[in-house]
């Protein structure tokens, strides 16, 4: 395994690579650091592909500006951009869950000729998610609290991090909350909602984007209290070099985390991922 630090306006973003194979980009999202992919990059690893997993902006071993405009999605795409190249890196097939989903479908959106192929957990296609209507708002709903520079810090710490433990019901809970409280990333990490989610968005019309010209695969679980099935297989719609749809049963919000194995299955078993 080696470490790799890319820099990008300012900002460093630190990396793990190991393997040897066809380049994977694993992005992870809120509230975790690249360790959500610890056992899917050794299944990735081990069915040989090269991993290639940051701790993105604001998280984890990478810098954490302060500013919340530092955290626009277009400085995001920038950082993933310069990952690669760091890690030497022509094309990748790019995963991204979460947040890192949101990245992924940007990345492969507007640098298609550095993405091989896209896999988007949890998260569907931008303006599939800003369309998914009143049923993915309601499920959105903490979102508005996280908008608001202080309320939302308040309201994760609140009764012992009651949200993260209970309501989201992270599997690791204690050790996200220990790195949340570590170098101001509680607000490093809610800075990517308030940067590309502000409380407006809600009123605001989805993003035209151009049509995604790499092939995809959206994986969405029957338990993801946060989002609906329906802006994932949405997603289609805007996918213009095909769009696979897996539907997992029974598992949270946590796919990677949850059931690796499974997820490593549904990876590999994506053919554009290895091409």
């Amino acid at each position: 395994m080696e470490e790799i630090t890319a820099r990008h306006d300012g900002v460093s973003i630190v990396a793990r690579v190991e393997g040897e194979g066809p380049d994977v980009l694993l992005l992870h999202g809120w509230p975790d650091t690249g360790s959500l992919w610890d056992e899917v990059a050794t299944g990735l690893v081990d069915a040989g592909h090269r991993v290639i997993v940051p701790d993105l902006r604001g998280c984890g071993r990478s810098d954490k500006p302060t500013d919340v405009a530092d955290y626009q999605m277009h400085l995001l795409v920038g950082d993933a951009l310069r990952v690669l190249d760091a890690a030497g890196s022509t094309r990748a097939a790019v995963v991204g869950h979460d947040w890192g989903a949101a990245l992924a479908w940007a990345l492969a959106t507007f640098s298609p000729e550095r993405v091989r192929a896209l896999v988007a957990i949890s998260v569907g296609h931008p303006t599939s998610f800003r369309a998914g209507g009143i049923a993915q708002q309601m499920r959105s709903w903490y979102t508005l609290l996280f908008g608001y520079e202080g309320v939302g810090e308040r309201f994760l710490r609140f009764n012992d991090h009651e949200v993260l433990r209970r309501w989201f019901a992270h599997p690791r809970a204690s050790e996200v909350v220990a790195e949340l409280e570590r170098d101001g990333q509680l607000s490093s990490h809610l800075n990517w909602y308030r940067a590309n989610l502000p409380p407006d968005a809600f009123l605001s019309p989805p993003p035209v984007l151009p049509p995604l010209a790499v092939p995809a695969l959206g994986v969405w679980s029957s338990g993801d209290r946060a989002l609906t099935e329906e802006q994932m297989i949405e997603s289609a719609r805007y996918c213009g070099a095909g769009f696979t749809y897996v539907r997992l049963e029974g598992l949270g919000h946590w796919i990677p985390l949850e059931a690796p194995d499974e997820v490593t299955k549904v990876l590999t078993s994506f053919r554009p991922l290895s091409r």
